[in-house]
């Protein structure tokens, strides 16, 4: 209870930075396994990825879309608007990104990486693949914890802090389908271990950019929300799922979904 309520006494700000340095922590925690695996099964690493999409899905309707229709009803446009700009233009933005930065998904072979054409290693591709994907959910933690500085009704420490916890479990799994691959790579540990927790300290600079964002524009919010949500789906339906598939694993990837799906629901609803 300490610890709850040194976190309220944060400002929003600093709020969704230690919320961030909580999700790349366990991105951190998970990319420490290449200390004690030397690989992981196929299927299991296929579950963790569907795991990663189920969380994500569940956070873009629960925490994200639900309370920007929400807010939305107050003003004048109708509440569906907002979150149909916002969801979209998440789309596109990722879309911008993926089709421009250099970048290669999990299990595809190098004649199939994405982006401008590169001469960047084959483990430099994987890494930047999983940081495009931290990107909107460091945005989304930064913008759940900018609402509340709007001090709307819809947005509550709980749920921002639900969001913060449902996406920091599933970056345990992706720290480690980042660093064990690397491995396989011919890295060192060591190494395998830095770049996979790399990966993930986007967050934090992306949750920063979210809540400083709504809170210096506070119209911005239900926008802001749906964007992130937008971002999020965008990199479950174009990189998760497809990658947790590619070896055959549909229904283990399925059912990670489904688990996923289910965690992050039931946290965003028992505490938000």
């Amino acid at each position: 209870m300490g610890i709850f309520n040194w976190f309220k006494s944060l400002g929003p700000v600093l709020q969704a930075l230690v919320a961030t340095g909580f999700t790349w922590f366990l991105t951190a925690a998970g990319a420490g396994l290449v200390f004690f695996f030397k690989e992981v099964n196929r299927k299991v690493l296929d579950f963790m990825l569907g795991f990663a999409g189920g969380v994500m899905i569940a956070a873009s309707y629960w925490s994200l879309l639900a309370p920007a229709i929400e807010m939305a009803e107050d003003s004048q446009l109708p509440a569906f608007l907002p979150a149909a700009i916002g969801f979209l233009l998440g789309g596109v933005f990722l879309r911008a990104i993926d089709r421009y930065m250099p970048h290669l998904h999990l299990g595809f072979p190098m004649e199939e990486a994405e982006g401008v054409k590169t001469s960047l290693h084959r483990s430099v591709l994987l890494i930047l693949a999983i940081t495009i994907h931290n990107i909107p959910e460091g945005l989304a933690v930064g913008v759940a914890f900018g609402a509340l500085a709007a001090d709307l009704p819809t947005a509550t420490l709980s749920g921002a802090m639900a969001l913060a916890l449902g996406i920091g479990i599933q970056n345990f799994p992706e720290g480690t389908s980042v660093s064990v691959p690397l491995k396989r790579e011919g890295f060192s540990r060591l190494r395998s271990f830095w770049y996979g927790q790399l990966s993930g300290i986007v967050e934090p600079m992306a949750g920063l950019l979210g809540v400083i964002a709504v809170i210096v524009v506070r119209p911005l919010l239900p926008y802001a929300l749906a964007f992130a949500a937008g971002a999020m789906i965008f990199v479950v339906v174009e990189e998760l799922i497809p990658e947790s598939q590619v070896e055959g694993n549909a229904d283990t990837a399925t059912m990670g979904v489904m688990v996923g799906f289910t965690i992050m629901m039931t946290l965003d609803v028992a505490l938000g």
